[in-house]
């Protein structure tokens, strides 16, 4: 087994290297992003074709997350981490390959399975850190694979400037991801189960804990979708903002959510998570409301700027309060991470229905009224508080340091 204590040092690394998995993994979404115009053109679908092939992403990766747990008991964190996130690598590969509709789907579905079983071991892992530490650290964490998303973005960007074929760009940068992503995978920490330790099973519903946490994940992450989604078509439909000005409200919706959660542990260590999340649900309803009520593009990128701010940190939070709630974290943050992939894929149709049957302003409404769920409900989230200054291992597993 390894030492029970890794030094401190030790664990600084690991939180290190850890923050570079996450910004391989976000690299991989933001490469992915850019070229889904692309991908559409090469398998020759409609809009509502390649709305139905997306599906099977967060579809991919609602069916393979259970699993993440398991395969992290079979093998140990360490391992299970490299292999998994290799696959999500290089499965950024399988979609430029599909000729059409169905190949597409299930290159898609392998897509979001590989991302979403990475997703949970990397979480996971994170949250190990952040119990050795005695501090949040997940905030950050996720920073990175905000900063890692834009890095893809900009690359596929200038790909897609240069008409670079998506498939030659795909095996390129899953070449380079996988041997990055390989190599820090070499110094995050190496949690091994004991020896008499049941392994999880292999589908199992998420604990009760998990679906209270996974609500307010909800309510965050549909108002992502949303602001990143529909901030530009509300600027040019509603307000009559130029195309230039529509685009930079997105991008500036990203930088402000990737800044907002490398800061974010420094609030959540000084304030706390429940205090931190309600604050940051107040800073989302306010921008809800300028949103709603702009009648200028210069107070509604500003609500969008706001409502990014507030949400910013609580997907982390989730994550964070997930793994410190019970004896098995990856079965925790397996639940919050379905429901907050489910509330991803229905976002961006469910804002479209209710804009096509009243008006982008009610669907906005809708948005805001969630986010008043993040000031309500902010208190599930005290067991991350709990958590965060608690040093101990979880029951029955070996952690070993990054050279064990």
């Amino acid at each position: 087994m390894g030492d029970m204590s890794p030094a401190r040092e030790e664990v600084r690394r690991a939180r290190y290297a850890v923050a570079a998995v996450f910004a391989v993994h976000g690299s991989v979404t933001g490469s992915f992003a850019t070229r889904v115009p692309w991908i559409r053109e090469h398998a020759g679908l409609s809009a509502g074709q390649l709305g139905f092939a997306l599906a099977f992403t967060a579809f991919g990766a609602a069916c393979a997350m259970p699993l993440a747990g398991r395969v992290t008991h079979r093998f140990g964190s360490r391992a299970a981490l490299r292999g998994l996130l290799a696959m999500w690598t290089l499965a950024l590969v399988l979609p430029s390959l599909a000729p059409n509709l169905v190949t597409l789907c299930l290159a898609l579905f392998a897509y979001g399975a590989s991302s979403g079983m990475a997703d949970v071991a990397m979480n996971a892992l994170g949250v190990e850190v952040e119990r050795l530490l005695g501090k949040s650290v997940m905030s950050g964490l996720h920073g990175m694979w905000s900063a890692g998303a834009l890095t893809g973005s900009a690359a596929g960007t200038l790909a897609a400037h240069l008409g670079a074929d998506a498939r030659v760009h795909f095996a390129l940068a899953a070449a380079v991801l996988t041997v990055l992503g390989c190599a820090v995978c070499a110094w995050v920490l190496d949690v091994q189960p004991a020896e008499d330790e049941e392994p999880p099973p292999r589908f199992t519903l998420p604990p009760r804990s998990a679906l209270l946490i996974g609500a307010v994940g909800f309510c965050a992450v549909f108002a992502e979708g949303a602001t990143l989604d529909w901030s530009a078509v509300f600027l040019k439909d509603r307000l009559d903002g130029s195309a230039g000005l529509a685009a930079s409200a997105t991008t500036g919706s990203m930088l402000t959510m990737a800044v907002a959660r490398i800061a974010g542990d420094a609030v959540v260590n000084r304030f706390g998570a429940v205090r931190t999340v309600r604050a940051g649900g107040v800073l989302a309803v306010l921008g809800g409301l300028l949103i709603v009520l702009a009648r200028h593009p210069a107070a509604a990128m500003t609500g969008f700027a706001l409502m990014g701010l507030g949400i910013a940190v609580v997907v982390p939070l989730c994550f964070a309060a997930a793994g410190h709630a019970g004896p098995n974290p990856s079965q925790a943050i397996a639940g919050v991470a379905t429901v907050t992939y489910t509330s991803g894929l229905i976002a961006p149709s469910l804002i479209g229905g209710v804009a096509q049957a009243t008006s982008l302003m009610v669907s906005f409404c809708v948005v805001t009224a969630l986010a008043c769920g993040l000031v309500l409900f902010a208190g599930v989230l005290r067991a991350a508080e709990r958590g965060e200054g608690a040093k101990a291992e979880p029951h029955g597993a070996a952690v070993s340091g990054p050279h064990s």
